[in-house]
C-alpha cells in the first residue's frame, strides 16, 4: 500500500529533520523544502495528502501558497510560533486545514497530520459537490435570500477545515443547525455531532460534562464518564452559548484547544482528542470580553472563522418559505397534513418584525394549526411590525397553574397597572416571575435569567422541579 505523501516546509533544517522523523516512524512519506520557491516546484511535481507550512521563509510569505492553492492542493497546517498566533489566524481564514504552535508536541504533530490525511482521502473521494444557487434548502436551512446564500456559501468553504467556527446571531436564528450544517459538509460527518448547552448545565458538572470524569472523583460519580468533547473524537463538537462558561472552565477549555488533550476530572492522565470546535452565542463576545465575563485568549482562539447568522425580518422572501415548509411539516406531525396558510395570514407574517425569530415562528405556526377549524389556518400576531410583538399570547403569568394544581388567586391591579400580589405565596410570586421572563424573551432561557440576575442552571432546575409536580403537566416554552 502506497504511503501518504507529506511536505514539509521549513526553513529551519533542525526543526525540519525532527518534523521528518517523526512522520516517517509513523509511515509518511515525507519531502522536505526549506524556501517558497522549493515548495512550490514540489506541489508541481508531485500530489501530497498535506503539508507542514511554516510563514516566514526567507525568500517570502508562506500565505501565498494558500493564496495559490486549488483543488489538488493539500491540506496545510501551518506551524507558527505563539507571538504570531494572528497570522495563524489570518490563514485558517484563507483555507488552512490546522495551525499548530511551536514547540510542537509529537502526540499533536501526529495526530493533526493524521486528520489532515484522513481528510485530504475522503475529500478525493467525494463526488461532485451540491451547489448552492438554485437551492431552496441546505442542509437544515431554508431559505435562499442573498444573505443566507453568503452563510451557505461559507460553511462549504471552511467545512473541511479544522477552524473553529464561532456562530453568532439573535435567539431562534438557527445557531444550532449551522453547527449540524458544518459537520454534516465535513469529512466528520461520518463521525459524532455533540451539542452541549454551556448555559443549562450547573457550573460545577459543567466540566464533567465537557470532559469527563472517573469513578469517585467527586460525590455522585459513581461511574466513569467519557464526557462530550471523548464522545465527539472525530466529529463535532459544538458549544452552545458559550459565554455563559464559568471563567475557570475557560482556562482549561483554552489549555484543550491548544493541546488537543483533555484531563477528565479526577484523574492524572491525559487524552488525545481530535475533535471540530463550533461554538455559539447570542450575546455580543467583545463586551463579554470587556466586561471581564470571556477571556480575550480564548476568544481568540474560539473566532477563527466568523459566522454571523441573519435575523428573520432581514431574510426577505425567506420567511414565507420557511412558514409554507413549516406549515406541511407541523401538520403532518399534528395528524392534519391538509392545512395552508390563508392569504391573509401570509400578509401578517411579513408585516411582522419576528424578534423571536424563527422559534417564533415556529411556535406561531404551531398554535395556528392545532386551533385550525377548517384546512385554511389564520395565525395570529399581537401588534404585527413592531419588534415587541410575539405570539406567546395567553393568560398573564399569574394564571400560570402552580404546585399542587392549585390556581394562584390573581394579583389586584391598581389603577397605576403594576399588580398588587397580596394573598400570593413566595413561591407562586417566584414562579409568576420567572414565567414572565420566559415569555418576555420567546423562551430564551438563558436571557431570562440574566434579566432576573440568576444562573440559568436556576430556572431549568425550577422548571423541572414544577413539571415534575402531581397534576402539572410542566412548562412547553421553547
Amino acid at each position: 500500500m502506497a504511503k501518504s505523501e507529506v511536505l514539509i516546509i521549513e526553513d529551519s533544517p533542525s526543526l525540519a529533520l525532527g518534523y521528518a522523523a517523526q512522520l516517517e516512524e509513523a509511515g509518511y512519506a515525507i519531502t522536505v523544502a526549506g524556501t517558497l520557491a522549493e515548495a512550490r516546484e514540489a506541489l508541481r511535481g508531485s500530489s501530497y495528502a498535506a503539508a507542514l507550512l511554516d510563514l516566514q521563509l526567507p525568500d517570502g510569505d508562506g500565505l501565498s501558497l494558500l493564496e495559490e492553492r486549488d483543488d489538488n492542493s493539500p491540506a496545510f497546517i501551518v506551524i507558527t510560533s505563539d507571538g504570531s498566533l494572528s497570522r495563524a489566524i489570518a490563514a485558517m481564514r484563507v483555507g488552512a486545514f490546522d495551525f499548530l504552535v511551536k514547540p510542537v508536541a509529537g502526540t499533536r504533530l501526529l495526530a493533526t497530520t493524521r486528520a489532515a490525511v484522513d481528510q485530504a482521502k475522503v475529500s478525493g473521494a467525494k463526488k461532485e459537490q451540491k451547489k448552492v444557487s438554485g437551492e431552496t434548502s441546505f442542509h437544515g436551512f431554508i431559505g435562499q435570500s442573498p444573505v443566507m446564500k453568503q452563510v451557505y456559501h461559507t460553511i462549504e468553504q471552511v467545512a473541511d477545515s479544522r477552524a473553529s467556527v464561532f456562530v453568532t446571531g439573535e435567539s431562534g436564528t438557527g445557531k444550532e443547525v449551522t453547527a449540524e450544517a458544518l459537520h454534516a459538509a465535513s469529512s466528520r460527518n461520518r463521525g459524532a455531532f455533540v451539542a452541549i448547552n454551556c448555559g443549562a448545565i450547573p457550573e460545577n458538572l459543567l466540566e464533567s460534562e465537557l470532559f469527563g470524569h472517573v469513578k469517585g472523583a467527586f460525590t455522585g460519580a459513581v461511574e466513569n464518564r467519557i464526557g462530550a468533547a471523548k464522545a465527539a473524537d472525530g466529529g463535532t463538537l459544538f458549544l452552545d452559548e458559550i459565554c455563559e462558561m464559568d471563567l475557570k472552565l475557560q482556562v482549561k477549555l483554552l489549555r484543550f484547544l491548544q493541546t488537543g488533550m483533555i484531563q477528565r476530572v479526577g484523574s492524572s492522565r491525559a487524552e488525545p482528542v481530535d475533535v471540530r470546535i463550533v461554538c455559539a452565542t447570542n450575546r455580543d463576545p467583545m463586551r463579554e470580553v470587556a466586561e471581564g465575563r470571556f477571556r480575550e485568549d480564548l476568544l481568540y482562539r474560539l473566532n477563527v472563522i466568523p459566522i454571523h447568522l441573519p435575523a428573520l425580518r432581514e431574510r426577505g422572501d425567506d420567511i414565507l418559505l420557511l412558514a409554507d415548509r413549516l406549515t406541511a411539516t407541523i401538520g403532518k406531525e399534528e395528524g392534519r397534513p391538509e392545512v395552508q396558510l390563508s392569504a391573509s395570514s401570509r400578509s401578517r407574517i411579513l408585516g411582522h418584525s419576528w424578534p423571536g425569530n424563527v422559534r417564533e415562528l415556529q411556535n406561531a405556526l404551531r398554535r395556528a394549526v392545532v386551533t385550525a377549524a377548517d384546512s385554511q389556518i389564520e395565525i395570529a400576531i399581537a401588534n404585527p411590525g413592531t419588534a415587541a410583538a410575539t405570539m406567546e399570547v395567553g393568560p398573564e403569568p399569574w394564571a400560570s397553574s402552580v404546585p399542587g394544581g392549585q390556581e394562584p388567586t390573581a394579583p389586584n391591579v391598581q389603577p397605576t397597572g403594576v399588580p398588587s400580589f397580596e394573598g400570593m405565596t413566595l413561591a407562586e410570586i417566584e414562579r409568576m416571575a420567572i414565567e414572565s421572563a420566559i415569555r418576555r424573551t420567546n423562551g430564551n432561557i438563558t436571557r431570562a435569567a440574566r434579566n432576573l440576575g440568576v444562573n440559568p442552571s436556576t430556572i431549568y432546575r425550577k422548571l423541572e422541579k414544577w413539571a415534575a409536580q402531581a397534576d402539572d403537566p410542566g412548562l412547553a416554552f421553547p
